[in-house]
């Protein structure tokens, strides 16, 4: 039987009170919301969290790109031995809300990134959370809409009607802008600095009504992303803002860390099953045959080049905007054609695969230049997957069957095509069967999109 003495008995009184008070504490930092129900505060030693936000007028796949910078930048917070409490932090996803190239009204503004992308592939790369994740870890309320195990946050009907947001703060937002000084000495440094704003001020982010903050700056920037670490390390905040993410560049462009980040960039699986039994219905595609399997695991995947592709061509011909923007670079539909035809007898192939958002006469004129042997194919989506992916699933399901074709032709200084550039490193094609475009003059003496070869 233990027998207790007076000073154990001081002694064990003292434990349970600091215990006591420890508890009281943690419940503190664990960042509950007052008692208004108004305010929810971000908590303190525990998981911090890192949003990012871009120009709204940039399209998905420079977002995609955009991603890379910040993923890349968390993987290393991850890998770093010196500072344990850099290792604490999330990447919160932004989800993709009104983009510009995506035509819908009547989906929801939130699109999370698990409709698009395999979640638990990114995270075998950098800690990733989605939005609804976070807002779960403030116990705010939303209504999750579950798609499939995709989930979607919509705020409750009656809080529009009542206007009662339960409002979340982000502790720090940096807007970051370009040196105005650059442009004109033409003097690039890495550097950054606190300055008077130059570009608009946003109050309300990724369009919810009730995510805001209070300690807004904008901050002059010139460099690569991890230069933003300075501010982590020198300071207490437990969520940031890097609104115009794009400003901040690349650590390493195309290096062994850029392969692995872009590897772990897996699309949901349902896409890549949509494609895959199209290119085998209208494309006469195998993958075992076309040598294009690629491993469950992304990590598994070994360096090769024997990919051979399905028996067709692949092609990205852009219009829309690009016509106006870039008309000095973009072929007429007859110069396309020309090329599509040369292609095709080169290969000995019959079949053309065409992603483009050129409309539907411009396709029709492309069929009526060609020979009667020749078939142009595009995608026409089902209703019920037009119905959940939206646009967005529609443009990357073409990418998917571009990237699994025998050979690839692009629209110059399009990210549409320097994605699926990438997706064909990946899966092993030869460089000369992916890195090509179709020329102005219709020939093919124009210059070549830059080889970025993949490394691992």
């Amino acid at each position: 039987m233990m027998v207790f003495k007076p000073n154990n008995i001081k002694i064990c009184i003292v434990s349970i009170i600091l215990t006591l008070i420890s508890d009281v504490s943690s419940m503190e930092d664990a960042g509950f919301c007052d008692l208004s129900g108004e305010t929810c505060t971000t908590p303190a030693n525990s998981d911090r969290y890192i949003f990012y936000d871009i120009n709204p007028p940039e399209g998905f796949n420079l977002r995609r790109d955009v991603y890379m910078r910040y993923a890349i930048w968390l993987h290393k917070l991850q890998m770093n031995r010196n500072d344990l409490n850099l290792k604490n932090f999330k990447l919160v996803l932004p989800p993709w809300s009104h983009l510009y190239h995506w035509k819908y009204s009547e989906v929801p503004e939130h699109i999370p990134w698990a409709l698009y992308f395999d979640i638990e592939s990114l995270k075998k790369f950098a800690p990733v959370i989605e939005m609804h994740q976070f807002f779960s870890d403030y116990g705010v309320t939303y209504k999750k809409v579950e798609i499939d195990d995709v989930y979607i946050l919509q705020h409750y009907q009656d809080m529009f009607e009542t206007g009662k947001f339960k409002k979340v703060e982000i502790d720090d937002v940096y807007i970051l802008q370009h040196y105005q000084d650059m442009f004109e000495t033409g003097k690039f440094e890495e550097k950054m600095s606190i300055e008077d704003c130059n570009i608009p001020i946003r109050v309300n982010y990724f369009y919810y009504n009730n995510l805001t903050s209070n300690n807004v700056r904008c901050l002059s920037f010139h460099g690569h992303t991890s230069q933003l670490t300075s501010i982590l390390k020198n300071s207490t905040a437990s969520s940031f803002l890097f609104d115009h993410a794009e400003v901040a560049l690349h650590d390493m462009f195309g290096d062994k860390l850029y392969w692995k980040c872009r590897r772990s960039m897996r699309f949901n699986r349902e896409l890549h099953k949509i494609a895959k039994k199209f290119r085998e219905e209208q494309l006469d595609a195998d993958d075992k045959k076309d040598m294009t399997i690629l491993p469950d695991d992304w990590r598994k995947e070994i360096p090769r080049r024997n990919a051979i592709g399905g028996p067709y061509l692949g092609i990205h011909l852009r219009r829309a905007d690009f016509v106006r923007s870039r008309s000095k670079e973009i072929p007429t539909i007859e110069n396309a054609v020309k090329q599509i035809k040369n292609k095709l007898y080169e290969l000995k192939l019959n079949k053309v695969f065409i992603a483009t958002d050129a409309p539907s006469n411009e396709i029709i004129e492309i069929q009526s230049r060609l020979e009667p042997e020749y078939t142009i194919i595009t995608y026409k989506p089902e209703d019920w997957v037009g119905e959940k992916y939206k646009d967005g699933g529609i443009a990357i399901i073409e990418q998917i069957i571009c990237s699994y074709a025998r050979y690839f032709i692009g629209t110059y200084e399009s990210t549409y095509s320097f994605r699926i550039q990438e997706e064909r490193e990946i899966l092993g094609f030869p460089v000369e069967s992916t890195f090509n475009r179709l020329c102005y003059d219709g020939s093919e003496s124009c210059s070549k999109p830059s080889i970025w070869k993949i490394v691992y």
